[in-house]
């Protein structure tokens, strides 16, 4: 089993400029790989610092291609229909796995914040199509080394890439599959999947079966292990660690609650969105607080041996899974994120391989 680490890029209430939350950011994603994580991810978000800001993660992870040597570099993932050229996609993508020394692992998403598409000038009900067309173009192109499409909303005259990629990327994808309709995406493409838990395990144990099926049926073979990406804090006193958690995790899905609109009722209007509908629907029911206290018990927080219960206790519904772990986000103290990723780098990191 391994462990990733997610990047966020979050300045919500930390009392810093962005390019101080960078800095201090950027310092933990280069403590990474000596700490014996397996990856680094970071995923594409515009134009709302207060929720997570790296509108290129191509140009982000090529900074840390420079300054780490072996660890695996995700954009995890890039949003394809915000992009109206996917030829340019290809073209970084094969920049930074020359860059990287083949150390990229290709993420794919398609996007569900309405402001993030307005502000681009794209239609979100769109998005299904622009992902399915842009995917194909750009997986193509990293096979063969030429970009080409006459799609309906791509049309790309023929051009090769340079740098050439050195090879392609469809047996090392991602997909983030939030929904129904991208797992079955997913499998398709042969990706892996990658989610990020908001529920009970329980909740999410169907989707992820639902997957497995699929992909088997498309590939022939059994699927990769699902990366879960959840939000983590890792104290050796039990009662800080259900402090911190129940403060930052409960911010954080204030900004998500925001920053997605789930109070509203337009992904019920929105093509390829009907899905998400449910999920705000029962937040609504709920009422913020007791969704927020939910998302709080649903994520992986105590101490080291509580943790690896929990993890155990993961994995007993739905088998092996990696881990991909936001140690930072909602302003909580740079230190404590700090303190908690060496902690769970130096006692349940070891359990996790064994596993």
């Amino acid at each position: 089993m391994k462990a990733s680490l997610q990047l966020l890029f979050q300045n919500h209430d930390t009392g810093m400029t962005d390019a101080e939350l960078y800095a201090a950011e950027l310092r933990l994603a280069e403590l990474a790989e000596s700490l014996g994580y397996s990856a680094i991810w970071c995923i594409e978000h515009h134009f709302d610092g207060d929720y997570s800001m790296c509108p290129d993660n191509t140009q982000l992870l090529s900074y840390l291609a420079a300054r780490t040597e072996s660890i695996e570099l995700v954009p995890g993932a890039i949003i394809l229909p915000w992009w109206t050229q996917p030829l340019r996609v290809a073209e970084k993508v094969a920049l930074l796995d020359i860059l990287a020394n083949g150390r990229v692992r290709l993420g794919l998403g398609r996007g569900l914040a309405r402001s993030e598409y307005a502000s681009m000038g794209i239609d979100m009900s769109e998005s299904r199509e622009r992902f399915d067309e842009a995917a194909e173009l750009v997986l193509n192109a990293l096979d063969t080394g030429v970009a080409v499409g006459d799609g309906r909303f791509f049309k790309q005259p023929e051009a090769t890439l340079a740098p050439a990629p050195p090879r392609g990327f469809r047996d090392r994808m991602v997909c983030i599959a939030m929904s129904p309709d991208s797992l079955s995406v997913a499998a398709k493409l042969g990706a892996a999947m990658a989610t990020f838990v908001q529920f009970p395990i329980e909740q999410h144990a169907p989707l992820i079966s639902t997957y497995q099926e699929e992909y088997r049926k498309a590939q022939g073979v059994d699927a990769p292990p699902p990366t879960l990406t959840e939000f983590v804090v890792c104290t050796e006193d039990e009662e800080e660690a259900k402090q911190l958690a129940t403060e930052y995790i409960s911010r954080y899905f204030t900004t998500v609650m925001r920053h997605y609109e789930f109070a509203g009722v337009h992904f019920g209007d929105t093509k390829g969105y009907k899905s998400y509908d449910a999920v705000a629907a029962m937040i609504r029911e709920a009422g913020q607080e007791a969704a927020a206290e939910g998302y709080v018990n649903a994520q992986t927080w105590g101490t080291p041996d509580q943790i690896i219960e929990k993890i155990k206790a993961r994995r007993a519904v739905i088998g092996d899974y990696d881990l991909n772990c936001a140690f930072y986000y909602a302003g909580m103290p740079i230190e404590k994120a700090e303190a908690s990723m060496r902690l769970f780098s130096e006692k349940v990191l070891p359990e996790l391989k064994a596993l």
